[in-house]
């Protein structure tokens, strides 16, 4: 099976994204050779590297920033992927505008994908492409009936917010990833306690 390509996207591509891209590359490093993950920026200055923020949080848990610095959002990228996880829904949305049929299905936020996936869309399925694969057309089936129940799924943009605000918003892409992995880990699953709120009702 084809390599499946996650596209992690938010405004700069200096917080959000880049800490969502890096988590996501450690916490399933055992499938880098057919899980794929990068990100990027719709209002990206190329080049730039990741925020002091981001780089503190990633070295507390042993990592370091991944890539080459920040990129800018283009259409190809969102071709090329097989899901697309925005930040917040404008970054979704944009992700939608550049490419209407490819990601309409695909394009989700951080905290959307991580309510809406559940282990059962994937079951019997022990390949990790296939199994993220399958996540991505439960997810979808599943947005329609149950958005509207499932709270805030934007993660704030930590760009000059007080320290606190910052530690926040790293936290809660760091407990979207974990969610997201576990599911896509065979054998490795959440807990119903970690369950979106569609599932369990306690999933932050």
């Amino acid at each position: 099976m084809s390599p499946f390509r996650v596209l992690v996207v938010c405004t700069g591509n200096l917080y959000r994204s880049t800490l969502a891209e890096c988590l996501l590359r450690h916490q399933l490093i055992e499938h880098r050779h057919v899980i794929h993950v990068s990100s990027a920026g719709t209002r990206a200055v190329a080049g730039v590297p990741a925020a002091a923020a981001v780089t503190s949080f990633l070295a507390g848990r042993g990592l370091r920033p991944c890539g080459v610095g920040s990129r800018r959002l283009t259409a190809d990228m969102v071709e090329n992927a097989d899901l697309v996880l925005g930040a917040a829904r404008e970054h979704r949305e944009a992700a939608v505008r550049l490419s209407p049929v490819r990601a309409l299905s695909r394009a989700f936020t951080f905290r959307e994908f991580a309510r809406l996936a559940r282990s059962e869309d994937a079951v019997g399925t022990l390949d990790p492409a296939a199994r993220f694969a399958a996540l991505v057309q439960g997810a979808a089936a599943r947005r329609g009936a149950v958005s509207a129940r499932m709270g805030e799924v934007d993660v704030m943009d930590p760009l000059g917010a007080p320290p606190p605000q910052v530690q926040q918003c790293l936290v809660q892409i760091e407990e979207a990833v974990e969610r997201i992995a576990a599911l896509v880990r065979p054998g490795r699953h959440p807990s119903s306690a970690a369950a979106g709120p569609a599932e369990a009702g306690t999933w932050p």
